[in-house]
């Protein structure tokens, strides 16, 4: 392999790791607090806000249950209002944080709901507010699940990432598609595929070893 194909897999490597690395953070900020409240908003929960419950509920469902592909094309008008253009590492992060948010509110979600419900009574007899039981028992709680819910986010991200690069989106999956497959070079082919994998299994080894350390943690206190 030539020197120039090493710089050019370097470059779409660290572009791959960009992407995924802003996807995650951005889907996190929003996606962590949206998953609490509708965890929490539901008929006589802590925050109950039924009708805001539901419509945010069908809105996580309708982004969640569009293919990632279709996704990427049909909010191409949305991508370039906000990157400027809809090709591009750039452009890329915007689909893939779109796709990201309401799978990690549904992750949030589920660890939430998880928590054993005495320790919320328990919080509500010793006069805590809503709030303080959702940053002091539910959250802490559901800690070590929320991690693992994340780094499945960030190992999807991850191929979603190689998979945006059929629309122009950069990194891995554009090197793939455009040396690999279309001037057939499969060593490159496979460094991609290689490279992949990797990040994927550094990333699922971290936060598997993560979320045991904060179980562990947990159960100690």
């Amino acid at each position: 392999m030539s020197p120039e194909l090493i710089r050019l897999i370097l470059e779409a490597t660290l572009d791959t790791l960009a992407m995924v690395a802003a996807a995650a953070g951005i889907g996190g900020l929003v996606g962590l607090p949206l998953g609490v409240f509708l965890a929490t908003s539901g008929p006589g929960e802590l925050f109950a806000v039924p009708w805001l419950n539901r419509a945010l509920g069908f809105l996580v469902n309708v982004t969640r249950s569009t293919p990632f592909i279709i996704l990427v094309v049909a909010i191409i008008p949305f991508t370039r209002l906000i990157a400027g253009t809809s090709i591009g590492t750039g452009a890329a992060i915007v689909p893939l944080t779109v796709a990201a948010i309401p799978f990690i509110a549904r992750i949030v979600e589920g660890a939430i709901r998880e928590v054993d419900g005495g320790l919320v009574e328990a919080a509500r007899a010793f006069g805590a507010t809503p709030l303080q039981i959702a940053l002091k028992v539910l959250l802490p709680e559901a800690l070590p699940a929320i991690v693992l819910g994340l780094t499945l986010s960030i190992v999807s991200l991850t191929g979603f990432s190689a998979m945006v690069g059929a629309v122009g989106g950069g990194g891995l999956g554009d090197l793939g598609i455009r040396y690999g497959y279309q001037r057939f070079m499969p060593e490159v082919m496979a460094a991609v595929v290689v490279i992949l994998v990797l990040i994927v299994q550094l990333v699922q080894t971290l936060g598997d070893g993560l979320a045991r350390r904060l179980n562990r943690r947990i159960r100690r206190a």
